[in-house]
């Protein structure tokens, strides 16, 4: 993983000066025109540089922006320095891993999978719940059992090393409390519009780390954690699932984008949305919105700082720190 980083190009944007009164809601990206050459691939935090590569590469093989977004986030899937997405990552206060994952495209065809156990690639088998049942998501021993179905191998339930140690440690007070920007909900949410202008998401997690046996996130849920529609762009998410629920974030993002909102304006529209409904405690939240639009324009915002994003095309790689409401 730390030499792949060393290929990182990151943009640095800078930090927004903050007038007390003022809202400085300011556009940080400038509109772009749609790829006319491949896809514009966007995907959430560092690791979305390498998921981001491997999407390009299978686009360039089979012209599908759909297997670019799956493949893309199966990188990350075997990923085993994340701690966040795939079968290393962070158990559940029970010390099982479980997993959930979500795709989509532009014509509303979706498929999920939420709370389902030893399966490398949630992502795959949501696509193949997407695209050989007549269902939208499948959950727990059921998601499994369709997996052993489809021929997809079912690993042995065991933590991985770096993950063992962190339980371990968690087991010394067993105290629940989310820390912003530290892989205990960081999930990579990819989105992607090819050349002609359809679009494809993608969005695979581990959850929360040390979450209670059963909780589902944003991630496996159309609306919440990736939305995408042919007519007028995408999005996704990442952080903390039940505040992004509570305002089914994506969704939010894409309609603002049907009424005439720029990605950027509906991604701070959906901070402030969600801030609003989770003042309480937002402090200890982390939440982060990615959206592309017909035209090609990209939006990007956070609740805190600390959020960034990795933003391809078929000549370019690049990591961006995106800007926060605080």
């Amino acid at each position: 993983m730390s030499q792949r980083r060393k290929f990182i190009k990151k943009t640095l944007l800078g930090s927004a000066v903050l007038i007390p009164g003022v809202n400085q809601a300011l556009p940080i990206f400038q509109p772009s025109s749609k790829p006319a050459d491949g896809p514009l691939i966007l995907s959430t935090w560092n690791h979305g540089i390498p998921a981001n590569a491997a999407a390009i590469n299978a686009y360039k093989q089979t012209g599908s922006i759909v297997d670019a977004v799956e493949i893309g986030v199966k990188d990350t899937e075997l990923d085993m320095e994340n701690l966040s997405v795939g079968l290393q990552g962070l158990p559940d206060r029970e010390g099982i891993t479980t997993l959930d994952a979500s795709i989509m495209t532009g014509d509303g065809s979706c498929g999920s999978v939420a709370f389902v156990r030893q399966v490398k690639h949630p992502i795959s088998l949501a696509r193949a719940v997407m695209e050989k049942t007549p269902h939208v998501m499948l959950a727990g021993e059921g998601a499994r059992q369709f997996a052993i179905s489809q021929g997809f191998p079912i690993e042995e339930e065991k933590l991985s090393p770096k993950a063992q140690k962190a339980y371990d440690e968690w087991k010394k007070t067993s105290k629940y409390k989310p820390v912003i920007n530290i892989e205990n909900h960081d999930t990579i949410g990819m989105i992607g519009m090819d050349d002609k202008g359809n679009f494809a998401g993608s969005c695979t997690t581990s959850g929360l780390a040390y979450k209670m046996h059963g909780r589902v996130g944003d991630s496996p849920i159309i609306g919440a954690g990736l939305y995408v529609d042919n007519e007028v762009g995408a999005a996704t998410a990442t952080g903390l699932g039940e505040s992004i629920i509570r305002i089914c974030g994506s969704f939010l993002i894409v309609e603002l984008m049907r009424q005439g909102r720029t990605p950027q304006e509906a991604c701070e529209e959906a901070v402030r949305r969600l801030i609003s409904k989770n003042r309480k405690d937002i402090a200890d939240i982390q939440a982060g919105f990615l959206a592309i639009n017909k035209e090609g324009q990209v939006g990007a915002f956070a609740v805190q700082p600390g959020f960034n994003f990795a933003q391809a095309t078929l000549s370019n790689n690049e990591l961006i720190d995106s800007k926060s409401h605080f």
